[in-house]
């Protein structure tokens, strides 16, 4: 079975991706929880990961690390993870690699908190590009596919990789049009994001670094994560 090295999931985007997917697609993975040290600089875990990073897959003698390389890991061996059809395969690849390597102001101003809500100070010119970007390409997706997922009527791979944008837009409220929520809605309502956001409501620890982040973008409202341990 894939063993599938995580962080915390009130914070760790890029773990969330190949979660979901697995989940979503019924591939079992035993997963391994780390909780980000602040202390670190960014580096974790370098006592298995050879970035110190996360997400990490395992499989027997074989360590795939980095989003993208483990999605495409598993899409050798499982043939749901990508549509079927070549000009929806396509679309939905160059989809998740924009994200993959995109999107910064959307990264570096909104970075996700799934237990929070946050109302923003601003919007700047650079967080409104990224955020039309993203509804341009939901809109492209939905419409030449079908929905009621971005490549048809399957949720595969390029939704995962906006997984991580759904919850930012729940938890920042930022200025995007109703279909583009509705779709963000439509991600939040899986089972298995439910259960991450569960799971992430629970941690009884924080990682202020990324805790900082949100503060500088705007101004905590709620917060419904369980009380920190001290």
């Amino acid at each position: 079975m894939y063993t599938l090295h995580i962080a915390n999931k009130n914070y760790s985007s890029w773990s969330l991706r190949p979660w979901v997917l697995m989940k979503e697609l019924g591939i079992p993975f035993h997963e391994a929880f780390h909780r980000f040290d602040p202390n670190a600089g960014g580096r974790s875990f370098t006592h298995f990961s050879p970035t110190g990073k996360v997400p990490m897959l395992e499989d027997g003698d074989v360590t795939v690390w980095d989003s993208l390389a483990i999605t495409e890991y598993l899409a050798e061996r499982h043939d749901t993870v990508w549509p079927k059809g070549n000009k929806a395969r396509a679309w939905a690849r160059s989809a998740a690699a924009e994200m993959h390597s995109g999107f910064s102001a959307v990264r570096n101003i909104m970075s996700m908190n799934v237990g929070i809500r946050v109302k923003l100070h601003s919007v700047p010119e650079a967080l409104h590009n990224d955020l039309l970007r993203i509804e341009e390409l939901w809109a492209d997706g939905l419409a030449h596919f079908g929905g009621p997922f971005l490549a048809g009527e399957r949720f595969t791979a390029v939704d995962a990789f906006f997984c991580p944008v759904a919850f930012r837009i729940q938890t920042y409220n930022p200025p995007m049009g109703e279909k583009a929520k509705a779709y963000a809605f439509r991600l939040l309502t899986l089972d298995p994001m439910i259960a991450w956001s569960r799971a992430a409501l629970l941690e009884d620890f924080r990682d202020p670094p990324h805790d900082a982040d949100a503060m500088a973008a705007g101004t905590i409202t709620e917060d419904h994560r369980a009380p920190e341990k001290v």
